[in-house]
């Protein structure tokens, strides 16, 4: 039962990942490739709140968001002349500035050998050391993130991003700030991805800067872009197909030295598949 508790404390941290980036690539239309560094950040809010401030952790869940949204709105408001293409390569920098400054910076973050001991979380008496506590409180942060997007996506704020994405110019000759939109979104899908990060951590208890590379958001791409562009259901689909289809072709009996590359290559294959007779993904009405 612990290897099911475990998959599914999984499901739901890139569940909350593949949201934040819905929120900001799929809704939005920003290419963005930051979505690694913020999950991150939010790790090493908690890793350093648990190991050198010695705070709980459930700190952690409201200081990393506050902390990552100024953080990306220094950010987004730096790149805000950037569109398309060149957006894209601008957070691939900070991705990569991110990246050397764990690795660098040994005092705080550990360097290349990261922070390990971090603290689980500690709620209402009860420390949750177990897959099976820790569940509930990876779903209830999931849940928060979900119906989050849900009200974005309902909204007129969710109305003009979508707008945005469709042909940002014609909303701009309507009177709308579309930098501030833009923003807002860049910043809300940022602190949504950092509570992710916080929970990864908490739950692994160890962290060291090659868990948030580009490897990390190229497979946020790939959830949003199965589930659907656009669709909060879509990108929980995402997250629960490249979870779930990877850990059951382990149970495949292919013999111990091609294990791995079967794997890999029967994973490679559904994908394409997948891709190939619903190229706008499961629940997808866009395109990117």
């Amino acid at each position: 039962m612990d290897y099911i508790f475990h998959i599914a404390i999984i499901v739901s941290i890139y569940g909350i990942l593949a949201l934040a980036q819905n929120l900001v690539m799929g809704e939005t239309g920003l290419l963005t490739i930051a979505g690694a560094a913020f999950y991150g950040i939010g790790a090493y809010v908690a890793g350093i709140f648990s190991t050198s401030l010695g705070l709980n952790i459930t700190i952690a869940l409201v200081a990393a968001p506050l902390i990552t949204a100024v953080i990306a709105m220094i950010l987004g408001t730096s790149f805000a002349r950037f569109r398309d293409d060149y957006f894209l390569l601008a957070t691939l920098g900070f991705l990569m500035i991110f990246n050397t400054v764990a690795k660098n910076w040994t005092s705080l973050t550990g360097g290349s050998l990261g922070i390990a001991g971090i603290s689980k979380p500690h709620m209402f008496g009860i420390t949750l050391l177990t897959p099976e506590s820790f569940i509930w409180l990876a779903v209830f942060v999931l849940l928060i993130v979900a119906i989050i997007c849900y009200f974005i996506s309902r909204s007129s704020f969710g109305r003009a991003l979508n707008a945005i994405r469709e042909d940002e110019e014609a909303l701009k000759i309507f009177g709308y700030k579309v930098s501030t939109y833009k923003l807002a979104s860049f910043t809300i899908g940022a602190s949504l991805s950092s509570l992710a990060g916080v929970l990864f951590a908490s739950y692994l208890t160890f962290i060291d800067p090659t868990l948030f590379t580009v490897n990390e958001s190229i497979l946020l791409w790939a959830m949003i872009i199965l589930g659907g562009i656009a669709t909060n259901r879509g990108a929980l689909m995402g997250a629960l197909l490249l979870i779930l289809i990877p850990e059951s072709l382990r149970f495949i009996g292919f013999p111990d030295e091609i294990s791995g590359l079967m794997r890999q290559c029967i994973y490679g294959l559904i994908l394409i598949f997948l891709m190939l007779y619903r190229p706008k993904g499961i629940f997808g009405k866009y395109n990117l």
